[in-house]
C-alpha cells in the first residue's frame, strides 16, 4: 500500500515524497530524470494531492508487474508509465471528497510549513544566485540580465514577511513565487539560443518516444512546457523560487 501522508508532512516536500517513493517502488536509488521532474512539476501545477500521486505509482507499479515487460524482469523506469493511473487515482479522490459532503474533509493546514529561519536563508540563497547569474550576462545580454536582477529584488521585497508577527500564508506566498517564476521563463525562453532550443526539444522528444501513444496531447504539451522551463533554468544556472524546491 503507498504511503498516506504522515502526521506533520510538510506539503512542500511533495517533490522528495515523490522521488523517494518511486526509488521504494523500484527498489533501486537512481536519479530521477529531468523528464520526471517535468511530470511532476505538471502534478503539483494541477493541484493533485501528494496521496493521490502515491496512489497512482502503486496502482501503474502493479499493473506493469502483470505486463509482459514487467513479467519478463524489466524494471519500470520512468514516472511517463505512471501518468494515467496518477489521474485515474486524482479523479478517484475528488469522487470521493464529493461523495463526504461540504465541511467533512480536513484541508491540508499550510501556514507556518517551515521556520521564519528556513525561509530567509531560502530567499536569500536564490536572490543571490539569481544576482550572481545577472552579473555573469550583464555584458553579453544586458536586458535579460536586468529581467533576472529585477527579479532577485522582488525576492528581496518579501523579506519584511519574515520579521512580521502575523502568520505566514504559504499559499499565497507560492501564488507570488509562481508569477515571479512564469514571468522569467518567458524572458528566458526570449533569451535562448535557438541551438538550445532545437536541442532541449530533441532530448525531450527522444525521451517522450515510447510514452507518447499512452498520453493525450493535452498531457503532452504540458510536460513539454514544464520540461522547456527546467531545461532553461538549468541552462541558465538560476535557482527555482518555489516553496517546493525548499526541502
Amino acid at each position: 500500500m503507498p504511503s498516506e501522508a504522515k502526521p506533520g508532512l510538510n506539503y512542500f516536500n511533495y517533490f522528495t515524497e515523490i522521488e523517494e517513493y518511486f526509488w521504494q517502488k523500484r527498489e533501486a536509488h537512481i536519479l530521477v530524470s529531468p523528464l520526471d521532474w517535468a511530470i511532476v512539476e505538471t502534478w503539483q501545477k494541477a493541484g493533485i494531492s501528494l496521496s493521490a500521486v502515491l496512489k497512482g505509482i502503486d496502482q501503474a507499479f502493479q499493473s506493469y508487474a502483470r505486463s509482459r515487460r514487467g513479467a519478463g524482469g524489466k524494471p519500470l523506469k520512468s514516472l511517463v508509465y505512471c501518468v494515467d493511473a496518477v489521474l485515474d487515482a486524482a479523479e478517484q479522490e475528488k469522487e470521493t471528497a464529493a461523495g463526504t459532503g461540504p465541511g467533512t474533509g480536513s484541508p491540508q493546514d499550510h501556514t507556518e510549513s517551515f521556520s521564519r529561519e528556513q525561509l530567509r536563508i531560502y530567499f536569500a540563497k536564490n536572490k543571490d544566485g539569481l544576482a550572481a547569474a545577472a552579473a555573469q550576462l550583464r555584458a553579453i545580454q544586458p536586458e535579460l540580465a536586468d529581467r533576472i536582477f529585477e527579479t532577485s529584488m522582488r525576492l528581496e521585497a518579501l523579506h519584511p514577511l519574515w520579521d512580521s508577527p502575523a502568520a505566514l500564508d504559504l499559499e499565497d506566498l507560492e501564488r507570488q513565487l509562481t508569477v515571479l517564476e512564469e514571468k522569467l521563463t518567458a524572458a528566458l525562453t526570449t533569451g535562448a539560443s535557438e541551438e538550445f532550443l532545437v536541442e532541449v526539444r530533441r532530448e525531450m522528444d527522444r525521451q517522450l518516444a515510447p510514452y507518447r501513444r499512452r498520453m493525450t496531447s493535452a498531457q503532452l504539451a504540458q510536460l513539454e512546457r514544464q520540461y522547456t522551463q527546467k531545461r532553461i533554468w538549468e541552462q541558465f544556472k538560476l535557482p527555482r523560487l518555489s516553496l517546493f524546491y525548499l526541502t
